[in-house]
């Protein structure tokens, strides 16, 4: 009924920060979501304090190591902390660690879980990822996922959705969404088959905006820079944005002719695992509010530069506390560049002077289960 919030609404609310991106933009008959995606959903257990890559035939001991959900997850939980009302559609285990992701996405985030389910029978994928000298290395195991594929042929009405993109593999629900009107993201992974062809993204063509790395963007275009490359990523997609590492981010939009160029935020990066979906999640979040490109770009970077400060993926992405904290710190550095503070002056409107948090972001343990409330 109009005027009347779903209980799974107010249970996202009450889990999000205190600021809504979107505030100024609702109304009623909006979607009841603003970002909808599907994945899979991994336990991820990252050991960082490594001095070096581990040596065959030694033993390696990590200095620090946190567990918490990824895959999809990272993303989702970006979204969510960012004030987005997030739905996701995954296949869960039934083992404990199903559970544990399951409890931590639905109830620590207030993400909507109603399209997902739990598969009895089918254990969780895990991820083992050691970060050292700044990068990290992943060793995976999982079974095959279960038959059904656990993203709906029409998908949950939302504003925007955030697709994986893979060579040769089609995905009906992007084409669902994007006729309903739902504007899509989509990020793509290596292409292992060597082919680096933009017509083997089948679900590109309904996408508003693009975001692979440099090495992604030049292979597929054949360009000699990033930044031409981003150029040539136009002619299939609106807005292309292509992230340089530690030279921070490019972006172009097509229909209004606006590029920016934002550099990255220098810190000390602890665990790298799943900056790029929290980018992701930065940039969408600017892009629904409506904001210039500069200032999605500078968001986007920020969230990631803020990630990587603590364990693990998802939930290592920052909420809008931890954003408001940066803001205020950052101003009060002596011999501050005033145009770098520029580049960041949007946030003055949007995070209050003291951001109150409703409950305390989760953070990586080492152990799942400590904390959990019955």
């Amino acid at each position: 009924m109009a005027g009347e919030e779903p209980e799974h609404l107010t249970q996202a609310a009450r889990c999000q920060a205190q600021v809504d991106p979107l505030a100024a933009l609702r109304a009623p008959g909006d979607p009841p979501w603003d970002v909808y995606l599907t994945g899979t959903v991994f336990l991820d257990i990252v050991f960082t304090g490594l001095d070096s890559a581990p040596v065959r035939g030694t033993e390696s001991w990590a200095r620090g190591m946190g567990s918490s959900p990824g895959g999809v997850a990272n993303m989702a939980t970006a979204l969510a902390r960012l004030g987005l009302r997030t739905s996701l559609a995954a296949a869960f285990g039934d083992d404990h660690y199903g559970e544990y992701c399951w409890d931590a996405l639905a109830r620590g985030e207030g993400i909507d879980l109603a399209p997902s389910r739990s598969v009895p029978g089918w254990h969780s994928p895990v991820t083992v990822s050691m970060a050292y000298e700044g990068e990290r290395t992943m060793v995976s195991h999982g079974h095959e996922p279960p038959p059904e594929e656990p993203a709906p042929d029409f998908p949950p009405r939302a504003r925007a959705a955030v697709a994986s993109l893979a060579p040769g593999k089609r995905s009906p629900w992007i084409a669902e969404a994007a006729r309903a009107g739902t504007r899509i993201f989509a990020d793509v992974g290596w292409d292992e088959t060597g082919a680096w062809d933009l017509a083997g993204l089948p679900g590109l063509g309904h996408c508003e905006a693009f975001l692979p790395n440099a090495a992604e963007a030049m292979r597929y275009t054949g360009a000699d820079c990033p930044r031409a490359a981003a150029h040539a990523l136009t002619e299939y997609v609106p807005v292309a944005v292509v992230t340089l590492g530690s030279d921070g981010a490019y972006a172009v939009d097509r229909r209004t002719g606006e590029s920016a160029e934002v550099p990255a935020i220098a810190v000390e990066a602890l665990d790298p695992t799943g900056a790029g979906d929290v980018f992701v999640a930065g940039f969408v979040t600017g892009t629904l509010a409506g904001w210039p490109l500069a200032d999605r770009l500078a968001l986007a970077g920020l969230t990631a530069a803020l990630s990587v400060q603590e364990f693990g993926g998802s939930l290592s992405a920052p909420g809008w506390s931890e954003i408001g904290a940066w803001w205020r710190r950052v101003q009060s550095v002596p011999g501050q560049d005033p145009e770098a503070l520029r580049r960041y002056g949007f946030l003055e409107g949007l995070v209050p002077e003291e951001l109150d948090r409703p409950w305390p972001l989760r953070r990586a343990v080492p152990t799942i289960g400590f904390g959990r409330s019955a």
